[in-house]
């Protein structure tokens, strides 16, 4: 069965069988994301001199979504199966609770998905900042508290690619504070050539490690933990504006700049 499930997982249709063909033994194991790791790991090593292809990416970029929304489908699985099969109240309020979160949990990612890097919003060219606030806090959200996003920016609508960028910087932000902290996202110049300033304030701060191997000129092989990074790296290629990544004393600062 797990050979079956890589198989299809290197088709990017791991959410079909997620919802489908997935047995309860493979998800109260927990195993999923080790399922999945070798491929996910080991799927496209990346010469340094070479891009993956259009489809590689796309690939990668499946399975990426697949693996961060695997574990809040088997969660509910679970929490359904203690709604069927346990008669315990207390237990029921529990599931029901459990569901609830990680439903919630997922809809946000898929959601950040959809606009970072899909097509969402794809009858203009511009996307709304109201609406790229709105998805950021629902992805920090998912810490639970962990993280706290201070957002500075002022109404208006921007380019696509401009704030797809934006939304990645705000996911590798998250990446820079493994025990939580602060995210505060400003802007500078204007709609049409803006800055973006991402401050990172925690304990622990640290750069985003795959971002700032590529915006370093290093590539590291490309997988599922690393594929975020470089398409943010891409995107800010085709949005025309300049990465940095800078301490500030204790703080980490993801910096990004129009070019001229």
């Amino acid at each position: 069965m797990y050979q079956c499930i890589l198989a299809i997982c290197k088709r990017s249709q791991c959410a079909r069988v997620v919802l489908s063909r997935l047995s309860r033994r493979f998800l109260r194991s927990g195993s999923v994301c080790q399922t999945c790791h070798p491929f996910l790991t080991n799927g496209f090593a990346m010469n340094t001199r070479v891009a993956p292809s259009d489809l590689e990416l796309a690939a990668l970029i499946s399975s990426k979504i697949c693996h961060d929304v695997i574990n809040p489908v088997g969660a509910i699985y679970n929490g359904l199966e203690i709604l069927d099969e346990d008669d315990d109240a207390q237990a029921k309020s529990y599931a029901l609770t459990v569901i609830r979160n990680v439903t919630e949990q997922a809809s946000a990612r898929l959601q950040f998905a959809r606009f970072a890097f899909g097509a969402a919003g794809s009858a203009g060219s511009m996307i709304d900042l109201g609406t790229a606030e709105q998805i950021s806090r629902g992805f920090v959200s998912i810490t639970q508290g962990k993280h706290k996003l201070v957002w500075r920016g002022a109404p208006g609508h921007m380019g696509k690619d401009k704030v797809k960028l934006l939304l990645n910087l705000v996911a590798s932000s998250v990446t820079a504070l493994p025990k939580g902290g602060e995210i505060d996202v400003a802007f500078g110049g204007s709609f049409e050539t803006p800055s973006f300033l991402l401050r990172c304030r925690g304990n622990a701060a640290r750069p985003p490690q795959y971002l700032t191997d590529f915006v370093a000129g290093n590539h590291p092989p490309l997988d599922a933990m690393s594929i975020q990074a470089y398409y943010t790296y891409r995107i800010a290629q085709t949005a025309n504006m300049r990465l940095e990544i800078l301490k500030d004393g204790a703080d980490i600062l993801l910096v990004a700049k129009s070019q001229s």
